[in-house]
């Protein structure tokens, strides 16, 4: 095998190191939050609007990389478990506001425990996790388009 076949060995690709981490990682979630009756991305979606309540549909999709196709029936399913409600902004009736429940309030703390969970199944210091984290969160930055 000469140099240039090097270039397209798997391996040696970052984006299958960076999709085969993430479904790992995604495998690790699971289980733990199967026991908060969620799957990952509705985690991710109630870890933002944790974050902040009382967005609209698009700045949610946003903030999530998700576009409508995906964020709307995942929305819907989340209202139907009663921790979100979706309702019409009083200012802009052409949007959809998203505010989580009294129920979604209280899974919230639930998942206090879902990061120190992770971090152990993984057996990785949370240091490490963490500078791992930004890195990544850095790379991201500079593949973002600017406005």
């Amino acid at each position: 095998m000469n140099d240039k076949d090097e270039l397209l060995k798997l391996e040696n690709q970052l984006c299958f190191a960076f999709y085969a981490c993430s479904r790992e990682i995604t495998k690790l979630y699971r289980p733990i939050l199967s026991e908060l009756d969620l799957t990952y991305t509705q985690y991710i979606t109630m870890l933002a609007l944790w974050e902040k309540d009382g967005v609209t549909v698009k700045d949610l999709g946003a903030r999530l990389l998700l576009d409508s196709g995906t964020l709307t029936p995942l929305l819907k399913k989340l209202e139907a478990m009663q921790l979100i409600t979706r309702d019409r902004d009083k200012a802009d009736e052409r949007n959809l506001v998203i505010r989580v429940t009294e129920h979604g309030a209280q899974l919230k703390e639930k998942a206090m425990c879902v990061p120190a969970q992770l971090s152990q199944q993984m057996n990785i210091p949370i240091e490490e996790v963490n500078s791992i984290r930004d890195q990544i969160q850095d790379l991201l930055s500079k593949l973002e388009p600017t406005v």
